[in-house]
């Protein structure tokens, strides 16, 4: 990786932030829990160096247990996903297949640059990736609310200090270490139309003694499902002006058309009824919603147990387990046939002629996703301190994952052949001869003979060997040196196997081959903290923050990334902040082992009809270098390479913030943060289709691009036609992203009532990709599409007021408005107008031992806007609420 010089200290923007009130605070709620080894010493999320007071040079956002039980969120992606600094698409469950590779799993998207560029961790420590096979990302429904003590989000690159994937950021979700007695905790909702039902239920259990600590807590969660129909009636298309329904022209009952007595259709349409047929109308659709579900239901049980003990005065043993099972079924579309011919003889054909049936959705076998996904997690580690009073910790990580995706009725190619093949199927008692004509018309022998169940299994695991030592080195003017060093030892495996008759190509289903492979790492890193200036004019305090990691990968090599970091404190209101660092993501494991498939594809060839041309356009000229013929058409498709890349290369990327942190002397209990970053990722992998390489190459001047070389295609000398082409993924895209964070903070007593105020407010003001050197370049910021949001702006406001055993919290969160990214302008839905939702909570506390709460998400029961390159309920549902109003309550006991 290039090391480019930074500038780090030239034009510092102002910045200011509410990370730095509130993680004061979680601080100190920390040191009073934590033990006798540590107490005056701690980390926070970006930084390795452990010291008794610490504030972060990057921009941060903290949520406290209290924040988090305010919001009514019943797992962490909900707290997450309503970040401003949230975008994009991550998967969750008004989605209706949510994310791949895990149906069911959702993620966090930081910035919206994807959800594996964001580092996922716990307890400062990586998580396996899970789902339900060669996964790429930490799935966010494997970790408990009920035992986290905060989530801590540093939005800045951090490769130098965890390694790979910390390019947007990280989340650093860190539970409790210290249960006392018995917690338990229950609650239940539903929405306003009396569905939707949700279920949570927490015990934990712990003791505490003078030389160590032990609690376990479960919890179980489950999610009834919404119907997509009672959200969104039907599809939605514009006709003439005004919306109206749409949907599939697969019916039900199917439709055909007539053939003459030479098997050759006649273009006479009809439509199948069980008992003969009708006129065809091709305007009649069906209304495929009613397969989908609105909120997809989700049944989720967690273990998690943490412990510790002083073996003396100088070295702890700790541990920590967890274990999560979830279990989620999702409703599909049944799946169609086409093509079959029906004879003239049969009994329901009242055409007299053959019939070729098209459209025949087989509404008689409902299909649906079963999914389920087991994920354990262990880590055992010993730390302590030195006499010179160093720290030191080593610790042991394991993950493991397992999961299977079970679809229902999924039509076998080889069996329906062999069913339709009417002038055989019926001398065989083995084989039933299905009738298609007509809704209703296929019999339970015929399906159970042509369909079956599909399963696919897969598995991802993770070891981590950490080790690492953090104190102080000198003694300078102005201030102690820190210094912090590590080595870590990482081994990720995923492998996925798909039913075999999606392999052999034999489901009616995308051909899959089975995925299987691994990457080991091993890395060092120093960090060091510098105090340049102390109590001086203009200058209370200035600090120098460094670090370098050397990775080495077995798969591609070694990489080298730093982080620079300035804290300048002017005086006890005003600090300014900034960082500048470089970050990687290396290729996951589907990315890199993938199997390559290879089949004829739709490509456009350049250098057809080339001599049509401009002669002076590059493209006549390289098509005519080339040698190929002058009378060169092409005809047909192409042979193309598709899938995994063993010989993919680390993502890279170089980021930078810069701001301010403003106390406000003359407001007391004020303090805002403004912040500035930038993101730009170089060799981002993606995949480039057939026609736009060759298209890149032969408009390149003299066939300079890289996509012109033979490992991209191959051309026939003699006729001209393309013989190869590659496709599979490659490190060929470019990204930018840069934006401003802006958040305040404001705490008041007024007489009786404590009030507190939180507003943070995210500005995206560039998001551009490049997905091949010179191509096209897509800017995304303001605008909205399949892949989620990413409008201008986004808001978060959060308003709390107590008196005595009272607590009301409420908070409003704004979503700005956004372009479609692929709709047609003009048309209704071309864009969507901003958004806001309302949301409360009400908190009383009998005594010490007993709380109760209740809540309304969506006050004023905000609708989802219509937009048109969304199918799933016409909206986008990973950006907006479709379930409506809703109500829980719940109890809190501890004793």
């Amino acid at each position: 990786m290039r090391i480019h010089r930074c500038g780090l200290y030239a034009g510092i923007a102002l910045t200011i932030s509410l990370s730095t009130t509130s993680l004061n605070a979680a601080e100190e709620n920390l040191a009073a829990e934590i033990s006798p080894l540590t107490v005056e010493r701690m980390s926070i999320t970006g930084s390795r160096i452990q010291r008794e007071e610490m504030t972060s040079t990057a921009p941060m956002t903290v949520f406290t247990a209290d924040d988090i039980a305010k919001t009514g969120a019943t797992s962490v992606d909900a707290v997450l996903q309503r970040m401003s600094a949230s975008a994009g698409f991550a998967g969750n469950q008004t989605n209706a297949y949510w994310t791949d590779g895990g149906y069911g799993s959702t993620q966090v998207n930081l910035r919206g640059i994807g959800v594996n560029r964001t580092l996922v961790l716990l307890n400062g420590r990586r998580m396996t990736n899970s789902g339900t096979g060669a996964n790429a990302s930490v799935d966010l429904n494997t970790i408990p609310v009920s035992v986290i003590e905060r989530i801590e989000v540093l939005k800045d690159g951090a490769s130098a200090i965890y390694g790979a994937d910390a390019v947007a950021g990280v989340v650093n979700i860190i539970t409790k270490q210290h249960i006392d007695g018995v917690e338990f905790q229950a609650r239940t909702g539903i929405t306003a139309e009396g569905d939707g039902e949700q279920y949570n239920y927490d015990l934990a259990m712990g003791k505490t003694t003078d030389r160590g600590s032990l609690y376990m807590a479960m919890s179980y969660d489950k999610t009834q499902a919404v119907d997509m129909t009672s959200r969104a009636a039907c599809p939605l298309t514009e006709v003439n002006g005004e919306l109206v329904c749409t949907g599939s022209s697969n019916l039900s009952g199917g439709w055909g058309e007539i053939l003459d007595e030479n098997g050759q259709p006649t273009g006479e349409k009809i439509k199948l009824t069980p008992d003969g047929s009708s006129e065809y109308d091709p305007s009649e659709r069906d209304n495929y919603y009613k397969y989908f579900n609105a909120v997809q239901p989700n049944e989720r049980f967690n273990v998690f147990a943490y412990g510790e003990y002083d073996i003396n005065d100088k070295v702890q043993f700790y541990s920590e387990a967890m274990f999560t099972h979830r279990n989620t079924h999702l409703p599909a579309t049944p799946q169609t046939v086409n093509g079959i011919v029906v004879s003239s003889e049969h009994e329901s054909n009242d055409t007299g002629h053959e019939v070729m049936i098209y459209g025949r959705r087989l509404a008689e076998a409902p299909r649906e996703f079963h999914i389920k996904s087991n994920t354990w997690r262990l880590v055992t580690g010993l730390k302590g301190e030195f006499d010179n009073g160093w720290l030191w910790d080593t610790s042991i990580n394991y993950g493991s994952n397992r999961g299977t995706d079970e679809t229902s009725n999924v039509i076998n190619n080889s069996r329906l052949a062999e069913a339709t093949d009417y002038a055989n199927c019926s001398s065989d008692p083995a084989i039933p001869c299905p009738d298609f004509w007509g809704e209703g018309s296929l019999s339970q022998e015929a399906m159970d003979y042509f369909l079956f169940d599909m399963k696919d299994s897969g598995g991802n695991e993770q070891m981590n060997i950490n080790a690492q030592v953090t104190g102080e080195l000198w003694q300078l003017p102005a201030g102690t040196m820190s210094f912090a060093s590590g080595y870590e030892y990482r081994k990720e495996k995923g492998w996925s196997d798909p039913d075999p008759l999606k392999m052999s190509g034999e489901a009616e289903a995308p051909q899959q081959d089975p995925i299987s492979g691994s990457y080991v790492a091993n890395e060092v890193f120093i960090e060091t903290m510098v105090p340049l200036l102390s109590d001086t004019p203009m200058a209370k305090q200035v600090e120098l923050t460094a670090a370098l990691r050397y990775s080495h990968f077995d798969t591609f090599g070694s990489d080298t990334n730093y982080k620079l970091g300035l804290q300048w404190a002017l005086n006890d209101q005003f600090r300014v902040r900034a960082t500048q660092s470089t970050a990687f993501r290396v290729p996951n494991i589907p990315e890199l082992f993938g199997g390559v498939s290879q089949g004829y594809m739709n490509t456009t060839d350049p250098c057809s009809n080339w001599t049509s041309l401009d002669p002076n356009s590059n493209r006549y000229q390289n098509c005519q270098a080339a040698g190929v013929p002058g009378g060169y058409i092409q005809e047909g498709t192409i042979l193309t390479d598709r899938g995994g890349n063993p010989d993919l290369k680390p993502e890279e990327a170089e980021t930078f913030t810069a701001g301010v942190v403003w106390n406000v002397e003359a407001i007391k209990g004020l303090s805002m943060t403004l912040d500035y970053y930038r993101i730009d990722v170089d060799n981002a992998v993606n995949t480039v289709n057939g026609s736009s390489k060759l298209a890149a190459c032969y408009d390149s001047a003299g066939m300079s691009h890289p996509f012109c070389s033979d490992e991209h295609f191959i051309r026939d000398p003699n006729t001209g036609e393309i013989t190869y082409l590659q496709t599979q993924l490659g490190n060929a895209a470019n990204e930018t992203v840069s934006g401003v964070d802006f958040a305040l903070f404001y705490q008041r007593d007024f007489g009786e009532y404590s009030t507190s105020t939180t507003l943070e407010v995210g500005y995206l003001d560039e998001y551009s990709i490049q997905t091949y050197e010179d191509g096209p370049v897509e800017e995304r910021a303001g605008t909205i599409g399949y892949d989620g949001s990413y409008t201008k702006w986004r808001a978060n406001a959060y308003f709390d007021v107590a008196k005595d055993d009272w607590q009301v919290s409420y908070n409003i969160q704004y979503i700005g408005a956004a372009d479609d990214q692929y709709a047609t302008a003009g048309d209704i839905g071309d864009s969507v107008d901003a958004v806001t939702y309302h949301n409360v909570q009400m908190q009383y506390r009998f005594n010490q031992q007993l709380s109760v709460n209740g809540g309304i998400d969506n006050i004023f029961n905000q609708q989802a806007p219509y937009h048109q390159s969304y199918t799933d309920a016409n909206t986008n549902t990973m950006t907006y609420d479709l379930m409506g109003r809703r109500f829980y309550i719940g109890v809190k006991m501890a004793m």
